[in-house]
C-alpha cells in the first residue's frame, strides 16, 4: 500500500527585523522563480507547501504547511540540496529564525478515516 500524503505544520518566530526580507524572499520565490521552486518541491517529494505570517505581539510567526508522505525524506533532500533556490532559501530563513513557538495540533481530520 503506498504512503498517503500528509499534512505537517511548522511554526516558527521569525526576527521582525528580517521579516520584510522573508516576505520578499517568499514572494520572488512564488513569482520569478516558480518554476526552479516547483522542481525543488518535486525532488523533496512535497506535493504542496504553503506559508504565512501572523504578527504577534511578540513578533511576526511563520508558519509552513507542507504535504509530503515522507517528511524526513524531504528535510534530508532540502538540506543537502545544491539547488541556488535551496541554498537561498536555506540562508534567508537562517538569518530570520529567532525560535520554535510553543504549538498543539487541536484538530486532525481525514477524510480517509472513514
Amino acid at each position: 500500500m503506498p504512503a498517503r500524503a500528509v499534512i505537517h505544520l511548522v511554526a516558527r518566530r521569525l526576527r521582525a527585523d528580517h521579516r520584510d526580507r522573508v516576505i520578499a524572499w517568499l514572494g520572488g520565490i512564488d513569482r520569478p522563480r516558480r518554476p526552479e521552486a516547483l522542481e525543488s518541491l518535486a525532488a523533496e517529494g512535497v506535493d504542496h507547501e504553503t506559508a504565512m505570517i501572523i504578527d504577534t505581539s511578540e513578533g511576526p510567526i511563520i508558519v509552513y504547511a507542507m504535504q509530503t508522505d515522507d517528511l524526513e525524506r524531504s528535510r534530508a533532500v532540502t538540506d543537502e540540496s545544491q539547488r541556488p533556490i535551496d541554498a537561498e532559501h536555506r540562508a534567508v530563513m537562517r538569518a530570520a529564525d529567532a525560535g520554535p513557538v510553543a504549538a498543539e495540533i487541536v484538530l486532525d481530520l481525514r477524510a480517509d478515516e472513514r
